[in-house]
């Protein structure tokens, strides 16, 4: 008997949530904002638009399928199934959370308050969710980022990968291109990124140096990188930067500790040593964006 779908619904607390869980009451809470120039009221009010968005999606779910939810913080612990339609339900970076947790699952992308957020990722309104479900299989493949180290760990990222210092001081590496250039860098920091991290992190890096570098688009199979910061000196050099990257970038650590971490989550990081290598390259998965 084949199953019926599944649909998760991805969230996270908002922000008058966790200010209840620091402060204990509402007054209290309340009391904290006003120090800082803050009225709960507005904090209230944007709560009240994720409730109500959460419950106009799945208001739309049809009777005879299953349904799951997970919170950003739990998503490492939650086993997706290949018969699941997720349903994002906040700002974009939440899509980009879940995407390296997905293996090929169609991703609704649900904005609780447009014109607020930037709705790339999440840019239908609620009430579309049931028109979405029905044509589930519309999807766009988003290339994603991958960093392999030599001992066999990965990670997977939506936007960009960044490998530096744990501590943000200079970080050392020997840099080796898929043409066969190296070079050994002292830098704050490398970015990998994709078509869809390319107007964030990426488009930053590029204006800051005023590159001509052509950025990727969201499905191209090709991702942007630059060096920040290099640092020239009699050991280290600062000629190969910035650059398109259709192979593997490979960087052998020369410092004591590096991390490479994704769309912005520390907390989830590889943790190479001096002497191990980290390859950064298209991933073999891709986010299936519901269009």
């Amino acid at each position: 008997m084949t199953l019926a779908p599944r649909v998760v619904f991805v969230h996270r607390r908002t922000e008058y949530e966790e200010l209840l869980e620091r402060h204990g009451s509402r007054g209290q809470a309340a009391f904290f904002l006003r120090t800082r120039g803050r009225d709960i009221a507005e904090v209230e009010q944007r709560h009240a638009a994720v409730r109500a968005a959460l419950a106009e999606a799945a208001a739309a779910v049809p009777v005879d399928w299953r349904r799951g939810t997970v919170e950003r913080a739990d998503l490492s612990r939650f086993l997706f199934t290949p018969e699941d339609v997720v349903v994002v339900v906040g700002q974009d970076g939440l899509v980009a959370n879940a995407a390296k947790y997905l293996d090929g699952q169609p991703v609704i992308g649900i904005d609780p308050e447009p014109g607020r957020n930037a709705g790339v990722l999440v840019s239908h309104e609620p009430s579309r969710t049931a028109a979405l479900l029905r044509h589930r299989d519309e999807v766009e493949a988003r290339t994603m980022v991958a960093a392999r180290t030599d001992d066999g760990q990965e990670l997977l990222a939506l936007n960009e990968i960044y490998v530096g210092h744990a501590s943000h001081q200079t970080a050392r590496w020997t840099l080796t291109l898929p043409d066969g250039r190296t070079e050994a860098q002292a830098s704050s920091g490398l970015i990998a990124a994709t078509g869809t991290g390319a107007t964030g992190w990426c488009a930053s890096a590029a204006l800051e140096r005023h590159s001509a570098l052509s950025l990727p688009a969201p499905q191209e199979q090709r991702l942007a990188w630059f060096v920040r910061e290099a640092w020239p000196s009699p050991t280290t050099g600062t000629s190969l930067t910035e650059g398109s990257l259709d192979g593997e970038l490979v960087v052998t650590v020369a410092s004591d500790r590096l991390v490479a971490f994704g769309d912005g989550i520390e907390a989830d990081a590889l943790q190479p040593t001096w002497g191990q290598s980290i390859r950064i390259g298209v991933a073999g998965r891709t986010l299936h964006l519901v269009h």
